[in-house]
């Protein structure tokens, strides 16, 4: 079964990135649904470490993109390459054409090198010259960016950032968890390793892909996740607080994530079927960075976790 081989995935990764349980699992959630992965926190909280975890488990080739303000598309996409013993030009792929890329500090990068993304990301295609080439069938990019230093960055678009699926948060582990962390990197550094690393085929990826999508989901429910998705648009139907709080409601993209992930959800906790618990769940990495907050959220410091805590107050499930 397919469930049990990412079960063990998602304990391997659990004991290699400690006190994360809610980032592994949303990591494992964004596989499954095929979509693209945003991870922010402050630094030295092992976003790196868990995309990198994840990668060296699946079947594909891997690359790390350390984006920096002097980057170019080139250096992203691949560039044509003249050949004097040919006399012709000829394409040579850039870092994107791996199956898995860590877009590490994407922040950093400045427009063109983020609108470069955007078509990959987008189309699962680049384009270079006057042609166009696609990405492989397994094509994931997991993202990371720091919230707290903001010099030399570039914030993403909004266009940009409903590409990704999810948009992970990750704070700061217990002290239990961080006492487990200061033993497991002082056996790292003596050499130490507890287990084997699982691996992932890209056959399996995509059977337990399709399993998920056969998850049943009930009429109540669609109607449920629909509930929620249209109150971003109309707040004021709801409630004057919500209404204040946000600008722009969210896209239909954001119906069809929450869809998808609340079904790979469903199916990670082993259950043939989806309950609101599922949408309750994943509303928040899905939507977190699709609602446009207003000016007045902003200025009171409203976080999006708050907005859509109070929308899931409001929209009852029945």
């Amino acid at each position: 079964m397919q469930s049990e081989i990412f079960q063990t995935l998602q304990h391997y990764l659990n004991q290699q990135v400690i006190g994360q349980e809610g980032l592994v699992e949303q990591l494992l959630v964004a596989l499954l649904a095929d979509g693209h992965i945003l991870v922010e926190g402050p630094p030295g909280l092992a976003k790196t470490r868990a995309v990198k975890a994840l990668a060296e488990c699946i079947e594909g080739d891997f690359h790390r993109i350390q984006f920096t303000p002097d980057l170019l598309p080139a250096d992203l996409t691949g560039t044509d390459i003249f050949r004097p013993e040919t006399g012709e030009f000829q394409f040579q792929p850039g870092p994107i054409f791996n199956s898995l890329v860590l877009a590490d500090e994407i922040n950093r990068a400045p427009a063109k090198v983020q609108a470069a993304m955007l078509e990959a990301m987008a189309e699962k295609q680049i384009t270079a010259g006057r042609k166009t080439y696609p990405l492989p069938k397994l094509f994931l990019v997991m993202a990371t960016q720091n919230p707290i230093e903001q010099e030399g960055t570039y914030p993403l678009p909004e266009a940009q950032l409903d590409r990704f699926l999810l948009h992970l948060d990750v704070d700061y582990p217990d002290a239990e968890h961080e006492l487990a962390i200061l033993r497991l990197n002082r056996g790292e550094a003596k050499g130490d390793h507890a287990q084997n690393t699982p691996r992932v085929s890209q056959q399996s990826i995509f059977a337990a892909r399709q399993e998920v999508l056969n998850i049943h989901m009930a009429e109540s429910i669609e109607n449920y996740l629909i509930r929620l998705v249209m109150a971003t648009r109309k707040p004021a139907q709801y409630d004057t607080k919500l209404a204040e709080w946000i600008e722009m409601g969210v896209s239909p993209r954001a119906t069809i994530a929450l869809d998808r992930c609340a079904r790979a959800h469903a199916w990670l906790k082993g259950r043939d079927f989806v309950s609101p618990e599922d949408i309750q769940a994943m509303i928040f990495p899905v939507l977190r960075h699709r609602l446009l907050l207003s000016y007045q959220a902003q200025a009171e410091n409203v976080h999006p976790n708050q907005v859509i805590a109070h929308l899931l107050s409001l929209v009852g499930s029945a």
